[in-house]
């Protein structure tokens, strides 16, 4: 059974990720799908000045949410069973250590995110996933 990771920020170019996913998941009859939408920690103190650690926590896990949603809509409408997480952490390093950690045989991603503070993923991310990464990495633009 194939493992793939595929990383989402729900930007256009994460869409395009998971279309191709889609694509490939019909030339193979078993793979396992870990979504997972990463967001960087909070470490400004204007922002941990009004809010509590756990006030944090809930905000990002909602955004985390939020921009799951195409990709669960596209997975959902071919059929495809898949696992979506939201972590916290360092966008390519925890890319990078969940694909260790989850034994995945490949990672498939946008090469772009949205920008702007709501970004997960800038050209830079995507190559250091590459760097980072022990197992292939699909970039789809």
């Amino acid at each position: 059974m194939m493992r793939f990771l595929v990383p989402v920020d729900g930007s256009l170019h994460c869409e395009r990720a998971i279309q191709h996913l889609i694509r490939l998941a019909k030339c193979r009859e078993a793979l396992e799908i870990h979504l997972i939408n990463v967001r960087e920690p909070v470490d400004s103190w204007e922002v941990r000045s009004f809010l509590t650690e756990e006030e944090i926590a809930r905000i990002q896990q909602s955004e985390g949410v939020e921009d799951l949603r195409s990709a669960r809509a596209l997975l959902d409408a071919a059929g495809l069973a898949y696992e979506a997480q939201v972590l916290a952490g360092p966008v390519a390093q925890t890319i990078a250590h969940y694909a260790d950690s989850h034994q995945c045989d490949q990672i498939i991603m946008g090469t772009h995110g949205r920008g702007g503070l709501a970004s997960l993923f800038l050209g830079s991310e995507a190559a250091k996933v590459i760097h980072l990464a022990h197992v292939p990495v699909t970039l789809v633009k």
